[in-house]
C-alpha cells in the first residue's frame, strides 16, 4: 500500500479476518480538547468499536497513554482490550484486569517534586495516573517551553531512576524507562486472539512513533494521522478521517 488520500485508502487491503486492530486514543479516534477529562467519545464510535472487536474475532486493542480506568469510562458501556498508560497496563480481552505487579508505580518523591511544575501559574494541569505523571499546558501555550525545561531538570536530579520524560500536544509525561507501546505491543500479539494476526496500528504522537518500526516484522504496517511519521503507509488527515475509515472497514466486513 503506498500512501494517498485518506478517502481513499482501500479497505480491501484489510482483511478483517488476518489483522489486529491497535488503535491510539488522543489525536487518532478522537480530537483533543482543553483538558484530558473533557473529550467526547462519538456513539458511533463505540458501536464501531464493538462490532470491529466481533468481527475481528476480539484483536482489536486500544493502545494509549491514558489508564485503563480512564479508558473504561471514556467508552463505557463498552470495554475493550487495550494497552494503557504507553505500555504500563495490559488487557487482552474485555473483562480481564491488568498484572498491578506489572509496573511499579512512579515514586512519591518524584511526583511531588513534579507537582512543583504547577507553580508556573495556572492552566498547567497535573494528571496522576500511578505509574506515571503528566504535566498539561494546553490551557496555557505560553508556558509550554518552561514546563518542559522544569520537568526534565527534575528527572537529572534522579541519576539512579530510569525515568524518562516524553514529549506530547502540550504535555510532557514522566514515566520509567523499563516499559513504553511498542514493547506492550510486541509482548500483546504474543498472545490469543491477537497471535498469528498482522497488526495494524493507527498513531499520531511521539509517543507512538516507537511502535511503527516493529510492526514490519509482524507482518504489519501502520497508519500517521495529521502529519507524515517515518515508517507508515499513509496518513489520515484528522481523527474524523479514521473514525470514517473504521466504518467503512466494518461495512465491508459485514
Amino acid at each position: 500500500m503506498t500512501r494517498a488520500d485518506t478517502m481513499t485508502f482501500p479497505t480491501d487491503a484489510i482483511d478483517l479476518d488476518t489483522v489486529a486492530l491497535l488503535l491510539d486514543i488522543d489525536g487518532t479516534l478522537l480530537e483533543f480538547a482543553d483538558t484530558p477529562r473533557e473529550v467526547w467519545v462519538p456513539p458511533t464510535l463505540r458501536r464501531t468499536l464493538g462490532g470491529l472487536l466481533a468481527r475481528t474475532g476480539g484483536a482489536l486493542a486500544l493502545v494509549s497513554g491514558r489508564a485503563l480506568a480512564d479508558l473504561d469510562l471514556l467508552f463505557a458501556p463498552l470495554e475493550l482490550p487495550a494497552i494503557g498508560g504507553h505500555g504500563a497496563e495490559l488487557r487482552v480481552a474485555p473483562g480481564e484486569r491488568s498484572d498491578p505487579a506489572r509496573t511499579p508505580v512512579l515514586e512519591p518523591l518524584v511526583k511531588r517534586k513534579l507537582a512543583s511544575v504547577a507553580e508556573l501559574g495556572p492552566g498547567v494541569l497535573i494528571e496522576d495516573k500511578g505509574y506515571s505523571l503528566a504535566l498539561h499546558w494546553r490551557l496555557a501555550p505560553d508556558k509550554g517551553d518552561a514546563v518542559t525545561a522544569m520537568v526534565r531538570s527534575i528527572c537529572d536530579s534522579f541519576p539512579d531512576l530510569p525515568l524518562e520524560a516524553l514529549p506530547g500536544k502540550a504535555v510532557i509525561e514522566v514515566k520509567s524507562a523499563a516499559f513504553d507501546k511498542a514493547s506492550a505491543v510486541v509482548e500483546l500479539m504474543q498472545l490469543a486472539p491477537f497471535k498469528g494476526r498482522r497488526p495494524v496500528f493507527v498513531g499520531d504522537d511521539v509517543t507512538d512513533e516507537r511502535v511503527f518500526p516493529v510492526l514490519p516484522p509482524l507482518g504489519g504496517f501502520g497508519f500517521g494521522v495529521g502529519r507524515d511519521i517515518p515508517g507508515t503507509v499513509g496518513t489520515f488527515a484528522d481523527p474524523a478521517a479514521v473514525r470514517a475509515w473504521l466504518d467503512r472497514l466494518l461495512e465491508r466486513g459485514a
